[in-house]
């Protein structure tokens, strides 16, 4: 039987990995300790170890650590982005990581559709105008999904997952990546275009690209101003996509723009920042990923991971060192 070892946060370990998860894990792995936080590795947890089971908090996998982790082989991140893990020395000596990445984009799909179908409403807007008012009258243009046009920036797991679940709504829904495969689009009902025109058309703007070298701040002052009467930019991603000082100027220029921003860049906002306070836009504290039960999906994934590793049989969430160089 292979060893393996727990490592990660252990405020967050019971959350993701759950009696019945780490039931099945343990009838795959010989399980030596209990876990252990990242920054009390030492070799005597590792020297033997051929699988890393972990989640928020987990170890880089440094030269130093490889050092003292001769057999380790695969490592099951039960969290979204690896990029905190991973590294190049680890790929040199052919280490594997998978992530749960894909099992995290459901609810974040699922907070995007609702913010989606609530900003075609205007919900937010008679919402904190009720708050001044007392009420919440028709103060705007009346207006609703039926015939809206829905831009996707990113068609990562999250995008896509996002893509299906409005399909079943009557809305035209657009996309923008680079990396985007057209057959997988058509599939999917959506029809790829170019950034500049996803910003300039679309309803609703829902971000869901990875925050790369190339992709920081590329929400800008251009972007935003080129978006439609009464668009909204909702973004669930990562918050230095966005130029936050152009964000705020527009939000003050353009009063009919709206803005549902559950990730910030910093995070959280600053002590005082007018994104408390102007009237047209919503924060909220990165509520949109995996919470409460929600974890539990993670640690079934790593699961279904181990078993398709001891099985001999590929790995469905591997991120490969390509991969990683285009996702978050």
């Amino acid at each position: 039987m292979l060893t393996g070892l727990y490592s990660m946060k252990p405020e967050r370990f019971d959350d993701v990995y759950g009696p019945v998860e780490r039931a099945a894990v343990e009838a795959k792995l010989r399980i030596a300790h209990p876990v252990v936080p990242a920054d009390r590795l030492t070799g005597e947890h590792l020297a033997d170890v051929d699988v890393l089971v972990c989640s928020w908090g987990a170890p880089q996998l440094t030269p130093e650590l490889l050092a003292i982790a001769p057999r380790l082989a695969l490592v099951l991140y039960g969290a979204g982005s690896v990029r905190g893990v991973m590294t190049d020395e680890a790929y040199d000596r052919g280490v594997r990581i998978t992530s749960a990445a894909a099992a995290n984009a459901v609810p974040v799909a699922e907070f995007a559709l609702s913010q989606i179908l609530f900003s075609l409403k205007d919900g937010w807007h008679y919402v904190l105008a009720s708050r001044g008012a007392g009420r919440s009258a028709l103060s705007r243009r009346e207006r609703g999904a039926y015939g809206a046009v829905v831009g996707l920036w990113g068609l990562s797991s999250t995008g896509r997952l996002t893509a299906q679940l409005l399909a079943h709504h009557d809305v035209t829904v657009l996309a923008s990546d680079p990396y985007a495969d057209p057959a997988v689009a058509k599939e999917l009902g959506v029809t790829l275009v170019e950034l500049d025109e996803l910003f300039a058309t679309s309803d609703v703007v829902s971000l869901h690209a990875p925050l790369l070298a190339s992709t920081r701040g590329t929400v800008d002052a251009r972007l935003l101003g080129s978006m439609k009467p009464g668009a909204t930019l909702i973004n669930t991603a990562r918050g230095a996509l966005v130029d936050e000082d152009a964000l705020v100027a527009t939000l003050r220029a353009r009063e009919d723009l709206f803005a549902v921003l559950d990730v910030t860049h910093p995070e959280p906002p600053v002590a005082g920042s007018p994104l408390f306070t102007l009237p047209n836009v919503v924060v909220t504290p990165h509520i949109a990923g995996s919470l409460g039960s929600e974890r539990r999906r993670l640690g079934r994934l790593m699961v279904e991971e181990l078993e398709r590793f001891c099985a001999g049989e590929p790995l469905l969430h591997e991120v490969t060192r390509t991969a990683l160089e285009r996702t978050a």
